[in-house]
């Protein structure tokens, strides 16, 4: 049975969250600069990239979008743009998974809280309350760590095919063929999702008049791929001054894959110190059953 107490407990809860919610309707807002900006921005594409809102029917695309409008931005936390632009997740369906997996937390605790009374455990009605708080706050923030998992697997992948890519450019190049050239040649050459990204981005600056290369850098600044850069460097003293890179891109390919193989030593290494731990405990266990009926002689009267 609910005591008196648990009552006024979940009415005053709900009396204050009540007017908070009102407070906050009337508080005059606090635009962020940065993104009205942005919004503002008359370079800012809406129909191109992977965040765009075209498309969007499902509950998490509709759900983000009256996040978007009705929350106060800070409550997302820091924006996760060169993420959700490298996995091609929508801004507002990853703000809508966020509300989903709250409103699941929110649910699955008082729905736990009910099987228990009717089971006959009466729990304190602090412990329910804290533990819907705990798991929607956990869950609301379960999708920024699938994102940066996500992220981090598929910036490693742009990486390592970036190189073949850059090889791919200097064979280009050394047979003559021109900066755009080589670099839309290249990009054709592969149906990976690294190369079709690739071939994206060449084809909408073909289309706008800019330089491949610049390209190449705004990508990187969107995706948060340096060696996209450093390549977009190289192809523009070959665009803009004529110079001879073919040395250069051989170089610059050899060094990634060079660091790319580090990276993997180094993880191989990190996995060889974990197993063993594991080792380590099973001979000192098998060092105590050795042990131990030899000293309980000994201190046996």
């Amino acid at each position: 049975m609910i005591t008196g107490l648990q009552l006024a407990l979940v009415a005053g809860a709900l009396l204050g969250g009540g007017a908070a919610l009102l407070v906050w309707r009337f508080a005059p807002v606090h635009p962020d600069p940065a993104d009205a900006l942005r919004r503002l921005s008359p370079d800012r594409d809406e129909g191109r990239g992977p965040t765009s809102d075209l498309g969007g029917g499902s509950v998490a695309d509709r759900l983000g979008r009256w996040g978007v409008r009705a929350l106060p931005q800070a409550l997302w936390g820091r924006p996760l743009a060169q993420e959700l632009a490298l996995v091609r997740i929508p801004v507002t369906r990853f703000y809508g998974e966020k509300l989903l997996f709250a409103v699941v937390g929110l649910v699955a605790a008082p729905l736990l809280s009910v099987l228990f009374m009717v089971l006959g455990w009466q729990l304190p009605v602090l412990l329910p309350v804290g533990g819907t708080i705990v798991l929607a706050a956990g869950l609301f923030m379960l999708p920024n760590y699938n994102v940066r998992d996500d992220a981090r697997r598929a910036r490693t992948e742009f990486a390592r095919t970036l190189g073949a890519y850059t090889d791919l450019v200097a064979l280009e190049r050394n047979s003559g063929a021109g900066p755009r050239q080589a670099l839309e040649s290249a990009a054709a050459v592969g149906d990976g999702w690294v190369f079709r990204r690739l071939r994206e981005e060449l084809a909408y600056s073909s289309w706008s008049g800019e330089q491949p290369w610049d390209a190449l850098r705004r990508l990187s600044y969107e995706l948060g791929v340096t060696e996209l850069a450093d390549l977009g460097d190289i192809m523009r003293l070959s665009g803009e001054e004529g110079a001879q890179v073919y040395g250069q891109l051989r170089s610059r390919s050899s060094a990634m894959r060079a660091a790319m193989l580090n990276d993997e030593v180094a993880a191989a290494n990190a996995v060889g110190e974990r197993l063993s731990i594991p080792m380590s405990l099973l001979g000192v266990i098998f060092l105590v059953i050795l042990v131990t009926p030899a000293l309980l002689r000994v201190m046996a009267p």
